[in-house]
């Protein structure tokens, strides 16, 4: 099973290694910059329009429109295009920040199994993780067991040599 599982737990290990990064590497998810708002003055529309203004997003309406994440406490909102885009406008005064690639949500449906589809996800994906946890609950075992087993046996030597020790248990000199 852990030959089968060896070329999906490579992409689980290589993309969750890139994740472990993502809040820290601009190139796997763009920076939050600060907008000026901590109250969002602009409406929905406000965002839509000011996404609209940044072309390389593709946003032309709504439907073009993946998501929306509001950062009150910042000043921002992420705009995010279907494309993989995302534009960070500001709350307060409408005004695009910036306008990046986010790579996070590709290396996220590649880790997961999303990306090869939703059969894939879980007749591949699924049984690798489930090995996977196999692998390291046996191998933890096959680790503790001779530890124990070591400390047994030295309580036993112990024990033995505290009744030889005594007299009057008949083990003793």
């Amino acid at each position: 099973m852990a030959i089968a599982c060896l070329v999906p737990a490579t992409v689980i290990f290589a993309t969750g290694l890139l994740l472990q990064f993502k809040k820290v590497t601009p190139w796997i998810q763009p920076a939050e910059v600060r907008g000026t708002g901590v109250e969002p003055a602009v409406s929905m529309d406000g965002l839509l329009a000011a996404a609209m203004g940044a072309p390389e997003a593709g946003i032309g309406g709504w439907g073009d429109v993946a998501k929306i994440d509001v950062r009150p406490g910042k000043g921002m909102a992420k705009v995010q295009s279907r494309t993989g885009w995302e534009v960070q406008v500001d709350l307060g005064t409408g005004a695009v920040l910036q306008t990046a690639y986010r790579r996070s949500d590709l290396i996220e449906s590649l880790h997961d199994g999303r990306f090869f589809g939703d059969a894939v996800a879980w007749a591949v994906f699924t049984p690798t993780g489930v090995v996977l946890m196999g692998l390291v609950v046996t191998g933890a075992y096959l680790w503790a067991l001779p530890v124990f087993t070591r400390r047994k046996a030295r309580m036993a030597a112990a024990r033995a040599r505290i009744d030889a020790s005594v007299p009057g248990t008949g083990r003793g000199a």
